[in-house]
């Protein structure tokens, strides 16, 4: 286990600002992370604690957290189940997510191919409910095990229990701080089913030849994303600062009245969900700061660090930007970056 005090964090979150933690502590077991929270419970009783993992969707309100800072550094996966149609894939919460499904690719198990390129870990994946190009990972997630914070005892939630819905989990809520996730389960199919029809994939795919494989979606999807997103190693940022509206058919007739263009994916036979980034843009703010942040001039759902910049600056710009979505389209938009007080 390691334990460090007054430790940086800048390189351990993506937003890249020089925040500090009273206390930083990486676990490699469910053991160490049991024998860390017993001391927690007694020693630092007192102080508030917040686990991360990729800190790819973090934003710290303060430049200095006065508690504790958990890391999960429990590597590692293994097939736990397997029949001729798909495979279980239990895997360690310290995972990097785009190094597994790197793997998952390699060994031809469909399932995670258009999530590849999403920062972050695989704990993570899990508390966030990931998702992209018309996949979540609620339709892959099996299982996934925890440790309750207050005895120190296992669980393991079913899928279930976990509560998903779009970028929504049950640890989101409460339970985040009740029960550490340890280890994640997927579902992946031995015979891909490919989603090809959200986003530019297809156009992607034929552009490279046309070919549809699990490799080729993969290096369609992450084209896709390096074309629009700015790497967090340049230009400071958490990716998709905003979720997705999912509205009415009523509201989005309504938008749709003076935008006829308006783009949109069906949810059900009530609902639509109106990309965030669309709206943005349509209200001027591609491209355009407030001090050192600013919303990032190919992607309007990005909010950057230009240099310098603090977790108030950006809460501001995200402000800004709500508040003129709301007064354009009459539509809340919320953000998916967790905020750390």
């Amino acid at each position: 286990m390691k334990h460090c005090t007054d430790y940086s964090l800048k390189s351990l979150h993506t937003f890249g600002m020089d925040v500090k933690a009273a206390h930083w502590v990486e676990y490699a077991s469910v053991s160490e992370l049991r024998t860390l929270l017993m001391f927690m419970k007694t020693e630092w009783a007192k102080l508030p604690w917040i686990h991360i993992g990729g800190g790819c969707n973090l934003l710290f309100a303060s430049d200095y957290y006065k508690g504790v800072v958990m890391h999960s550094a429990i590597k590692g996966w293994q097939v736990v189940h397997e029949d001729d149609t798909c495979l279980h894939l239990r895997v360690g919460a310290g995972v990097v997510w785009d190094e597994l499904v790197a793997y998952t690719v390699s060994q031809g198990w469909g399932g995670m191919e258009n999530l590849s390129l999403i920062p972050g870990e695989v704990g993570a994946s899990a508390v966030q409910n990931i998702g992209a190009y018309g996949v979540e990972v609620k339709d892959l997630i099996v299982e996934v095990e925890t440790v309750e914070t207050t005895l120190g005892q296992p669980y393991v939630f079913s899928v279930k229990e976990c509560g998903y819905a779009y970028r929504q989990s049950a640890f989101k809520g409460p339970l985040g701080k009740r029960f550490v996730i340890t280890h994640v389960t997927y579902r992946l199919q031995k015979k891909p089913l490919f989603h090809l029809d959200y986003g530019n994939i297809r156009a992607e795919l034929e552009h490279m030849g046309g070919e549809v494989s699990l490799e080729n979606v993969r290096q369609a999807v992450i084209n896709i994303r390096e074309s629009k997103l700015p790497d967090p190693q340049v230009v400071g940022n958490a990716g998709s600062f905003f979720m997705n509206p999912v509205v009415s058919r009523q509201v989005m007739e309504r938008i749709r009245e003076d935008y006829p263009q308006v783009p949109f994916y069906e949810v059900d036979d009530e609902r639509v969900k109106i990309p965030a980034g669309w709206m943005i843009e349509q209200c001027g703010w591609k491209g355009r700061s407030l001090g050192r942040a600013a919303v990032h001039d190919k992607q309007a759902l990005v909010l950057v660090n230009l240099g310098g910049a603090t977790g108030r600056e950006v809460m501001d710009l995200s402000e800004a930007v709500r508040h003129d979505v709301r007064e354009k389209f009459g539509v809340e938009i919320y953000p998916e970056v967790n905020i750390i007080s």
